[in-house]
């Protein structure tokens, strides 16, 4: 599984700074000495360019973060510092999201061990999001000619609404988010499909929710191309989460989105979203076992595939 890291993803922040910038390099290391790393393929990925950036933001947008000419109240919102090393970040880890839909066109899954920056608007940035990485990636693939329309499953506990409000006109690309009402942004931007849910849902009713709203967007929107934004702050003891699932219940939902659209052939990009539980550790299972799960669907692919093509059956194939 192709899998696309910077350490330029872990930005230098001020002290005591909430956001906890090194899950990314811990998810990296971890995933390095994991089990299945035989399965994994690490790449350095491309920052994005102005021209890839322009397919989504303003230019007057992209000007100001360029020169660093972002007002006090611009940084406020953004979460984060302007500096020379937060411009790269953010092109990497938009860049990220560009090379994993890629890969993910021509190997099924793949994915950016950062992204999901679903809180930053075309002209605008916000929520620790500066560059909107899915929706940058999701035009690039469309101005090459992989994909026509692309679906966003958003299961970051907070709603997208960078993401709602950049393709609220546009029918090839489909905005679904499933987040948390009474979470933030406080005032939320009315996306394709829209499920919110009640401060404290767990496992039980937050699976069966996805699952449905799944199989209403498959009606009527066909997907060439799906990210999806695989949050970790669903969790129960996410700092500014609100909701209640458990590690074994974000594997369930890892497991039915993957399975959904991998079972319907459909190319799926993951990235990892928001996750702020107070224990680091809690944060790098809970995106760890998403990557595990891709890597075991991977798997199954290719070993159904080899017993197609060899035409053994399964009690061969140890043989073969």
């Amino acid at each position: 599984m192709n899998l696309f890291y910077s350490d330029t993803f872990e930005l230098p922040l001020p002290d005591g700074h909430r956001f906890p910038m090194a899950k990314y390099r811990r998810l990296r290391e971890r995933l390095q000495n994991a089990p299945f790393r035989e399965s994994l393929q690490f790449h350095l990925p491309p920052s994005t360019t102005d021209e890839q950036l322009l397919l989504v933001h303003t230019p007057e947008y992209l000007k100001s973060i360029r020169s660093g000419q972002l007002s006090a109240l611009q940084q406020r919102r953004i979460g984060f510092p302007w500096s020379e090393k937060m411009v790269e970040r953010s092109r990497r880890s938009t860049g990220a999201s560009i090379a994993a839909g890629r890969a993910a066109m021509v190997g099924g899954l793949a994915a950016n061990l950062a992204g999901g920056t679903h809180h930053s608007f075309a002209e605008c940035g916000q929520g620790y999001c500066v560059f909107n990485d899915t929706c940058v990636a999701a035009r690039v693939l469309q101005q090459e000619s992989q994909v026509e329309n692309v679906l966003i499953v958003d299961l970051d506990v907070h709603q997208g609404n960078g993401t709602a409000a950049i393709v609220r006109d546009d029918p090839s690309i489909f905005a679904f988010s499933v987040h948390c009402n009474k979470n933030y942004p406080f005032q939320k931007t009315s996306g394709d499909f829209d499920l919110a849910l009640e401060e404290g849902t767990g496992d039980e009713e937050y699976v069966a929710a996805v699952s449905d709203a799944l199989e209403q967007i498959d009606r009527y929107f066909e997907a060439d191309l799906v990210f999806y934004l695989a949050g970790a702050d669903p969790f129960a003891g996410d700092r500014l989460g609100l909701l209640n699932l458990t590690k074994p219940g974000l594997a369930r939902r890892d497991r039915l989105v993957i399975n959904y659209f991998r079972d319907r052939n459909v190319p799926l990009a993951l990235a990892m979203a928001g996750g702020y539980a107070p224990d680091l550790d809690d944060i790098v299972d809970i995106h760890f076992q998403t990557i595990e799960i891709a890597v075991e669907r991977l798997i199954l692919e290719r070993k159904k595939l080899d017993v197609s093509t060899t035409g053994h059956g399964e009690e061969d194939v140890g043989k073969s």
